[in-house]
This record gives structure tokens, C-alpha cells and sequence, in this order.
């Protein structure tokens, strides 16, 4: 007489069983995280693999994935070709300009709505939010009016003043301060600390994670930003590299091959800037997280 092997050990069959799903669960969420991977990665594949064609290949039909023939030159090309370094030299003055002043008035202002009490807080609070309801488009002639009162077309502060200034930045602080134990600033004003010392020395070390997302999404936004820089300037002087690279754009035809070349190269700063600050911006979510409910 036979036994069924399952019987004996129904336990074991059971933990099988599980360990099989779970196996079969980290397999597929594993591929579809691949696949959304390689979805968002595309792009800038195909960046760089038209930034390594001739311009005939680019425009060629059929389309073709890899390159027939690799032109690396085409970078060196594209740099030499037109005055590349005054544009960086131009929009790292601008975003590193803007990031700045944006990161210091979000500061005081996000400490002010989340730990000062004053009449009217919540009221100035909501106003100062729905500009973030108020596209760029509409602001862009008001703008210009007054840059252009001031005589500060084609200047450095007409390029970065007029966009320094950020809602949402307050906001994001403003969220993350009041998750911060108001014991440490009491504490610390029994010390003898001012309002002023007590946002330098408690709150900013402990707000660094989202001080440091707030300056990666300002910088990158600004060093691509195209339409305040196209207004603001009148000279390739001054242009910035988004205005730069449609220089490429002639009457002759567009030299797609040094677009898309000068495209990546001006990603290499936003990536850096990712890599130097991810372990702030991931030691946020745990520093968050501990907070959380206080």
C-alpha cells in the first residue's frame, strides 16, 4: 500500500509552496521594474546613439538603433564649433545663482509658516501657495516689463532674480520642519538661542535631506530652463546652453548630431550633482520616517 508523499509532511509542502510564490513574486516584480528601467533609459540611449551618427544617418529611413558607423569626434565637434564654454560658464552662473537664493528665502520662510505664530499665518500661507496655480507663461511680459525698467536685460540678476523665488520650496520645507520635534527648539532657546541660531544650528542639519532634493530640482530646472533666458538675453554672450544649442539650427538645416551631443554633455552636471546628493536625499526618507507622528 502506498502512501502519498504530500500527507506525511503537509507542513513542508506548505512552506514550499510559499517560498515557490514568493520566488515567482520577486521574478516578476523584478522584470517589470527592468522594463520600466529600460522604458525611461531610452531616450537617452537614443541621445547619445544619434550623438555618434553622421547627421545623414540620423535623418536616414529606415531607422536604425545602433549606428552604421560610431563618429565620437562629433562631440569634440560640437564643443569647438560654437563658444561652448561661455554657455556653461552662463548657466552654472544662473542655476548655482538661483539655487542659492532659493534654498536661503525657502529657509526662512518655511521656519517662519511652520514655527512662528503671527495673525493671519494660515491666510498668507495659502495666498503664497496658489502661485504655484499661476503658470510662467502669464508672468513672463510682467517680468520682462520690470527687468527691462531696471535695465537688466542681458545681465546675470535680470536672468536669475525674477525666477528666485520658489513656493514650492517653502512648502517643502515648511512640511518637513514641522515633522521635526519642536523639544529641540525649545531646548535650545533655554540655552539662550535666538529664533535665527536655532534655524542655523537645529533645523537646517536636520532639514539637509530636503534642503539637498530642493537644490538638485532647482539646479536641474534652471540649467535646462529655455524660456525666461530666451527673453531676458539678446546676445549669444550671455545665452545660456539651452539657447545655445539652437544655434545649431541654421538656414543650411539642423546639425541634429551636434544637438543631441551638446544634450549630453550638458546632462553630465545635473548627474553629478544626483550622485553627490543621493545619500543626503535617501538619508531623508529615513530621518522623515523617525519622525514621523511627533
Amino acid at each position: 500500500m502506498t502512501t502519498d508523499p504530500t500527507s506525511r509532511h503537509p507542513h513542508s509542502v506548505s512552506q514550499h509552496r510559499h517560498r515557490l510564490l514568493r520566488r515567482i513574486g520577486s521574478f516578476a516584480s523584478y522584470t517589470g521594474l527592468s522594463l520600466i528601467a529600460l522604458l525611461f533609459l531610452f531616450p537617452f540611449f537614443w541621445m547619445v546613439s544619434n550623438a555618434v551618427r553622421s547627421n545623414a544617418e540620423v535623418m536616414a529611413v529606415p531607422v536604425r538603433i545602433f549606428p552604421e558607423e560610431y563618429h565620437w569626434g562629433t562631440f569634440v565637434e560640437a564643443v569647438v564649433s560654437l563658444p561652448f564654454g561661455t554657455f556653461l560658464l552662463n548657466s552654472f552662473v544662473v542655476a548655482c545663482g538661483v539655487t542659492a537664493i532659493v534654498i536661503a528665502v525657502s529657509c526662512l520662510s518655511a521656519y517662519a509658516f511652520a514655527r512662528l505664530k503671527f495673525p493671519g499665518r494660515e491666510g498668507l500661507l495659502l495666498t503664497y501657495l496658489t502661485t504655484l496655480m499661476i503658470p510662467q507663461v502669464m508672468l513672463v511680459i510682467p517680468l520682462f516689463l520690470i527687468v527691462s525698467k531696471f535695465g537688466w536685460i542681458n545681465t546675470y540678476h535680470g536672468m536669475i532674480l525674477p525666477v528666485a523665488f520658489s513656493s514650492f520650496g517653502t512648502f517643502l520645507l515648511r512640511q518637513f520642519i514641522l515633522g521635526i520635534p519642536k523639544d529641540l527648539d525649545e531646548a535650545a532657546m533655554m540655552d539662550g538661542a535666538s529664533r535665527l541660531r536655532i534655524l542655523v544650528t537645529v533645523i537646517i542639519p536636520l532639514a539637509m535631506p530636503a534642503i539637498g532634493l530642493l537644490a538638485l530640482f532647482t539646479f536641474i530646472a534652471q540649467w535646462k530652463s529655455f524660456l525666461w533666458p530666451l527673453i531676458a538675453t539678446s546676445g549669444v554672450e550671455m545665452a545660456t546652453l539651452p539657447l545655445g544649442l539652437t544655434l545649431f539650427q541654421t538656414q543650411q538645416g539642423t546639425a541634429w548630431n551636434y544637438i543631441m551631443a551638446g544634450a549630453t554633455i550638458s546632462m553630465v552636471p545635473g548627474v553629478i550633482l544626483a550622485i553627490l546628493l543621493q545619500r543626503v536625499i535617501y538619508k531623508g526618507i529615513t530621518v522623515s520616517s523617525g519622525f514621523g507622528g511627533r
